[in-house]
């Protein structure tokens, strides 16, 4: 069997060294997915290696936009990092521990050059799932308030689809993401604009998982008003 790992080499666009970094290859096995869309693999799994990271001047971010910044971010995070040798290799196979550590500086170096807020949205997201992976609730919980925060904003400022993500299942993914995190209310709110979207009707899977979401929401707070109500 083939090795799933391999090893390409690349030209760092900040620090313009050269240096090999490991991606995968083949289809990975996916055992389930989650109402967020956290797919959980049976071996290897992909998302470890999809941030690229320079091992000489520490430069991260997503295979996808790690050669795209503008010049005036490429330039900005030239200055930051000039003269820096941070001996960061995250070549080869890396541990939960490394793959961590890749999300915290692609979210860190995103965030400082402003790149759009449904791509650091989708980086602190990502975190959160690695966080899910080791049973890591307040650290999953915290990332999990970030990422909607930003998927919020995306919401109001970015234009749709975004990569994947259509109107209809962009509105789901915060909605679910406002019930995982307790904002029920703002939940609903979401949820309905699913149900309710002529659209959603083209994917009948999100209308689905949007109705199953709006319910179990709604049985939440009928419980929750009814604890309340005998506790008074």
């Amino acid at each position: 069997m083939a090795d799933p790992l391999y090893q390409v080499e690349k030209t760092c666009p900040i620090c313009e060294q050269n240096f090999k970094l490991t991606k995968t290859r083949g289809q990975a096995i996916s055992v389930s997915t989650d109402t967020d869309f956290c797919t959980h693999f049976k071996d290897l799994n992909p998302s470890y290696y999809t941030i690229w990271v320079c091992p000489n001047c520490g430069f991260a971010a997503h295979e996808e936009r790690f050669f795209t910044l503008l010049e005036s971010a490429r330039l900005k995070l030239k200055k930051f990092l000039e003269g820096r040798k941070v001996n960061l290799d995250l070549s080869g196979v890396r541990s939960w521990e490394q793959a961590v550590t890749s999300y915290k500086l692609a979210i860190y170096y995103a965030t400082m050059v402003h790149l759009p807020a449904s791509h650091i949205a989708s980086l602190e997201l990502r975190l959160a799932w690695l966080y899910r992976e080791k049973e890591m609730a307040g650290e999953e919980m915290a990332m999990l308030k970030r990422a909607v925060d930003g998927y919020k904003e995306a919401y109001m400022r970015e234009q749709t689809p975004i990569g994947n993500l259509t109107e209809v299942t962009l509105t789901y993914l915060i909605g679910e993401l406002l019930r995982r995190t307790g904002q029920y209310d703002e939940a609903l709110s979401y949820l309905s604009r699913v149900v309710s979207n002529p659209q959603a009707k083209n994917e009948k899977r999100i209308l689905e998982m949007a109705r199953d979401a709006w319910q179990e929401v709604r049985d939440l707070k009928k419980a929750t008003d009814s604890s309340a109500a005998e506790a008074e």
